[in-house]
């Protein structure tokens, strides 16, 4: 089993932002000290008035401090940006990272993102499909013509070929059904978000399995999934620490409309206790031990990425639970 770090890199209006790199620093230390298998960063533009730092400046920073690590960004809005230089950036970033990159995309939500890049929001599936197939004839390494409906190269080759022999592993974020079948033909892995239950995973994960075998394709390997998670010293510790910050943060995802796809059911504005349980990962050691357990037998997952902090979530409990979690892990192996 593995188990990744998914770097908090947004930020309240009134945080310093001076001491944050070297916290995140620190962070990814203790990660790599204490096991941990990954490392992984968000990408969004135009978040004022949360402060957040950009991706790919960060994880090339961080790439000494994760050595040994997989390391990429969770996600890019990839149909916004143009394919080529994202196949540009990867390529750079799998020789810095001595062939451990990994390229996690998703399709985005937000207007102000689409809008200020000249993409409209209807050809975002689209423009994912046309991009990822041009970037994986890009990395192959010969000369490209193409001329699709979104993007054009004309006889043209990338500066360098990914160390990786095919290119870095494509893995794409999908919540909805039609996007979980695009993930299952389209990417390596489908990278699973935060905040699907069990319940619905299982329902999800299954049709994820059978389109990617009727497609002809091997099964997938990690079922990479992020959770937030918290691993305090008690019970009751470990949520009144996570309760503020982690209700920030969804508001905050709510105020950008992540969650006008889902059921009611599933949407962000619920009260922390009410939409915690099957969903965070937030406990003491032997509980969060028994729910990542649970999550790998019901549903075969063998790679789990965590965000362990939140807006308002101080420093020394990052470290703090970063070292509980790697005692589980260690445990479970």
């Amino acid at each position: 089993m593995k188990v990744g770090l998914y770097l908090a890199t947004q930020f309240t209006p009134d945080t310093p932002l001076g001491p944050q790199p070297a916290n995140l620093v620190e962070q990814v230390r203790a990660a790599r000290a204490n096991g941990f298998s990954s490392l992984w960063a968000a990408q969004h533009f135009l978040t004022a008035p949360v402060q957040m730092l950009q991706t790919m400046p960060l994880l090339a920073r961080l790439v000494p401090e994760a050595e040994g690590m997989q390391i990429g960004p969770n996600i890019l809005v990839f149909p916004a940006l143009n394919p080529v230089h994202v196949a540009e950036e990867a390529a750079t970033m799998d020789w810095l990272s001595d062939g451990r990159f990994v390229l996690g995309l998703g399709l985005g939500y937000r207007d102000e993102e689409y809008t200020a890049f000249g993409v409209s929001l209807r050809h975002r599936a689209a423009r994912l499909e046309e991009g990822v197939g041009l970037m994986r004839r890009l990395w192959a390494g010969e000369r490209v013509t193409h001329r699709g409906k979104h993007f054009t190269v004309e006889d043209a080759g990338l500066a360098l070929k990914p160390k990786q022999q095919d290119g870095p592993p494509v893995w794409i974020a999908a919540v909805v059904e039609k996007a979980i079948e695009r993930a299952a033909t389209l990417g390596d892995e489908w990278l699973i978000t935060f905040y699907p239950t069990v319940k619905t995973l299982e329902t999800q994960l299954a049709r994820y399995r059978e389109v990617r075998a009727a497609a002809g394709l091997p099964a997938a390997v990690d079922y990479p999934l992020c959770r937030e998670c918290h691993v305090g010293a008690t019970m009751a510790g470990a949520l009144d620490a996570a309760r503020g910050p982690l209700g920030y943060k969804y508001a905050a995802y709510a105020s950008w409309g992540q969650d006008d796809i889902l059921d009611s059911a599933d949407r962000f504005d619920q009260p922390f206790d009410e939409f915690r349980p099957d969903r965070f990962l937030i406990g003491d050691e032997a509980w969060v031990k028994d729910e990542i357990e649970r999550y790998r037998d019901a549903l075969g997952v063998r790679h789990f990425i965590m965000r362990m902090q939140w807006p308002g979530l101080e420093q020394k409990r990052v470290l703090e639970s970063i070292e509980r979690l790697g005692r589980i892990v260690a445990s479970i192996r």
